[in-house]
């Protein structure tokens, strides 16, 4: 079975189409779950009695997946189909670490190569190790869609589309701001967005004091952190703490946005580091911002962060000399 894109889900979904077995994986959990969800909701019409033909259930919970077979065979009562989610999929790099055990593999491979056409079978996984032969199993019999974290402007988009579902806006640098701030874990910035959105009521522009004052600065320890790193000419330090920031989820740009900032915070304090080489940190900061704009070096979120390396590396060795 192919490996089905998001928006070849999403396609699918539109045209009605639903298949009687999913398999959604991805490190972004917000849009995996909104698209169980989703999935199950299509299946079911108006005159449906969901309550008795939706279920759930966590492979945390021993003979769980087993459960979830026998009811996937059970007919729907009063209504058209049944949806079965089974919930914390995991199939690891080795076998200790299994939520979905090799001893379900005969009964999963008995149900996946006749499924019930009259229930719709969901797979919700947080991990699936491809080497393995259950993993394989999966995906011979289902189409697998995986759900991997936004990043750049798929990021932007996908905030600024809920921005304009809550009826508020907001300007690109306040927004890249705030992602540089929360980093891209969907769930956290969406709960973000719906407060800032609030609180922005009745004019509906969320600006940057509404930021300043409602956002929790999870991330600004390690932006300071990093500068201070530059300064003080710490190269594998510094290139650890980018790694945490980025792989936080926060944004090139910003990032070189808030960088910038604490440079200008430091120059304001006199005797703290040297003036000449500040001025080094910032010349090389905007270099690095133009070279991120215009992909010197590679394009997309690759090329954006090879350049922040080079940043901290030059930063540095230019403050040696």
């Amino acid at each position: 079975m192919p490996t089905l894109s998001k928006s070849e889900l999403r396609n699918e979904l539109r045209a009605g189409r639903l298949r009687p077995v999913y398999v959604l994986c991805g490190a972004e959990t917000y849009l995996r779950n909104a698209a169980a969800r989703h999935i199950a909701d299509l299946a079911f019409g108006e005159g449906d009695l969901r309550d008795f033909n939706d279920d759930e259930y966590s492979l945390t919970r021993p003979d769980a997946m087993k459960d979830a077979l026998a009811a996937a065979e059970q007919m729907p009562m009063m209504a058209s189909r049944r949806v079965i989610r089974v919930s914390d999929v995991r199939v690891a790099a080795t076998a200790q670490k299994d939520t979905l055990k090799e001893e379900n593999e005969e009964a999963l491979n008995a149900y996946l190569s006749k499924p019930s056409p009259d229930t719709i079978l969901i797979f919700v996984a947080d991990e699936l190790s491809g080497n393995r032969k259950i993993s394989k199993l999966l995906s011979k019999h289902a189409p697998l869609v995986e759900f991997e974290r936004l990043a750049g402007p798929e990021l932007e988009r996908w905030a600024n589309k809920e921005f304009s579902t809550l009826n508020s806006t907001v300007d690109g640098k306040v927004l890249r701001n705030l992602l540089a701030l929360v980093g891209s874990d969907l769930n956290r910035l969406s709960n973000e967005i719906a407060k800032l959105s609030a609180a922005s009521l009745p004019g509906g522009e969320v600006t940057q004091d509404l930021v300043d004052q409602l956002v929790e600065r999870s991330n600004q320890t390690d932006h300071f952190q990093l500068t201070n790193l530059l300064m003080s000419g710490r190269s594998k330090e510094a290139l650890t703490v980018l790694q945490k920031i980025l792989d936080d989820g926060a944004e090139p740009l910003a990032l070189l946005g808030l960088i910038a900032f604490n440079y200008r915070k430091l120059a304001a304090t006199v005797g703290r580091v040297n003036p000449e080489r500040l001025k080094k940190a910032i010349a090389r900061t905007a270099a690095a911002d133009l070279a991120i704009k215009t992909s010197v070096g590679g394009g997309g979120p690759a090329g954006a962060r090879l350049q922040l390396e080079q940043l901290v590396l030059e930063t540095i060795m230019s403050g040696q000399k």
